[in-house]
């Protein structure tokens, strides 16, 4: 018996490539995991294994560049659980927050003798393929990134900038404790100028990997929160998420940026991400440090829960999160800036919260007693086309905001498009299916959403990664094969 040229082929696509002006009908071969062929009507003798795509559209498979898997809950348990809901999804690369101190593993200390733990309870555990970006919390952490890029394979690192007076849902009485540093360091703004300045010794120390080293900024401002979160609790005249937008508010995040930038400037990184913009004026001053400082590579993302929730969402303090959702006046200007092209990509900073630990038992509809953060990444391909579409916004665009875009940026060169020899990662979508999301449909262990009611016209039916068929028919499918994704790859 010959051996067949192809381990799969899947008929009747209508592929959406980013990069490219059309959809268009094409079968796609694929052999030892990667993308083999993309041509008109393959021969199905040539393949092992056919998939009959129906016609559906096909998006490369999603890299969700923001997501927080076990920040709120044992990290191997909600790598298996929020792994099968980022399948559902169409994501394929799961990009996650990782950090010492309070929540995720709850200790401090070198990530030398940190990130092997986190490695052992990821392993086989993840229904997708993983990294993890880095926050430097010390002046050891900062010493350790050339040995994070070198040995680990983490070429992204974060500075939560609220984190100077904040911890993740209010003011922070102990600094120290939360974040477990040294009581005589300082997670400042000083501290942020030489992180920058070691992550730019990592670009000089590895050229090869200079595109592919970057770093991240939430970028909201602890004095300002920490005066509007007082003056709004004395007032006592907003309440939920009203409230808490008006606690954190819009022009925080746009000195935020300012700040980040100019510090950018000064210790002359060239990489750097502005994560989870929420508001005209955060856009507007991200776009103002572009024009001042057009030598630095700045990458600009918003989640999809800023793009569909406003402070008036049903779900209410449900949707608690850091930044805040805004009013609806914001949320339509972050569809502008989507669509005129000032948004480098868009994520879903799924951080699961589960019910019982979200709102507070007795008193469920104080937003100052509900944590923050909560998940999406199940909802971010179906509600981006089923939106976007209503907005003018293509779907090769959309390709490259959920797939190309962060892929290019965070070292991942097998990921994000479709093209011959790279990873055969798919999201098939049927853009006719009328749906509702519930939150008990979901595979998230969450039990609920912000999201919960919302009508979409578009549903991610088929996942696969690289060429195995990981979700289908509305259930994810085998065990977890997901690898970590060592960066450059």
């Amino acid at each position: 018996m010959n051996e067949k040229k192809y381990d799969l082929i899947i008929k009747n696509l209508k592929v959406v490539k980013p990069q490219s002006e059309n959809v268009e009908e094409k079968d796609i071969a694929i052999r030892d995991g990667k993308f083999a062929a993309i041509e008109s009507n393959i021969d199905p003798e040539h393949s092992n294994e056919i998939y009959d795509g129906k016609g559906k559209l096909a998006f490369p498979g999603l890299v969700d560049a923001h997501m927080h898997t076990g920040i709120y809950n044992p990290l191997d348990k909600d790598a298996v659980i929020e792994s099968r809901a980022a399948a559902m999804g169409g994501v394929t690369s799961s990009l996650n927050y990782m950090r010492t101190g309070g929540y995720y593993l709850n200790k401090g200390g070198p990530y030398r003798d940190f990130m092997p733990e986190v490695f052992e309870l990821s392993n086989d555990n993840f229904y997708v393929d993983y990294a993890y970006h880095l926050a430097p919390m010390d002046k050891k952490h900062i010493s350790e990134i050339p040995e994070l890029i070198e040995d680990f394979g983490v070429t992204s690192f974060k500075i939560f900038m609220f984190y100077g007076g904040h911890g993740l849902h209010g003011a922070s009485s102990n600094q120290h404790e939360f974040l477990m540093i040294n009581p005589e360091e300082k997670y400042d703004i000083a501290h942020f100028e030489f992180v920058m300045r070691g992550v730019q010794d990592a670009i000089t120390r590895f050229p090869d990997k200079k595109d592919d080293i970057s770093l991240s900024l939430h970028c909201e401002t602890a004095e300002i929160m920490a005066a509007y979160t007082k003056m709004v609790q004395e007032e006592n005249k907003l309440t939920g998420l009203r409230a808490y937008s008006a606690s954190r508010p819009p022009h925080s995040e746009g000195l935020a940026i300012f700040i980040a930038s100019y510090l950018a400037n000064e210790t002359e990184l060239p990489n750097i991400n502005l994560l989870h913009l929420t508001s005209k004026k955060a856009v507007d001053a991200a776009m103002q440090m572009q024009s001042v400082f057009p030598h630095i590579n700045f990458r600009r993302e918003v989640t999809i829960g800023h793009l569909i929730l406003d402070v008036d969402a049903e779900t209410g303090n449900l949707a608690k999160v850091n930044p805040p959702i805004r009013p609806r006046e914001d949320v339509e200007y972050l569809w502008d800036s989507v669509l005129n092209g000032d948004i480098s990509w868009i994520c879903s900073d799924h951080a699961c919260c589960k019910h019982e630990d979200k709102v507070d038992s007795e008193q469920s509809e104080d937003i100052w007693l509900a944590k923050s953060g909560f998940g999406g990444t199940e909802y971010l391909l179906s509600a981006l086309v089923s939106e976007g579409r209503k907005r003018g916004l293509s779907l090769n665009k959309m390709a490259e905001l959920t797939s190309l875009n962060p892929a290019r940026r965070y070292g991942l060169r097998s990921k994000g498009d479709i093209e011959i020899g790279l990873d055969a990662d798919l999201a098939l979508v049927d853009p006719e299916k009328t749906w509702t999301i519930r939150a008990e449909e979901s595979e998230s262990g969450q039990g609920y959403t912000p999201f919960e009611g919302l009508e979409l016209d578009a549903k991610v039916m088929t996942t696969f990664l690289r060429g195995n068929c990981i979700y289908d028919n509305e259930q994810v499918i085998g065990e977890p094969k997901g690898n970590y994704l060592k960066r450059p790859c």
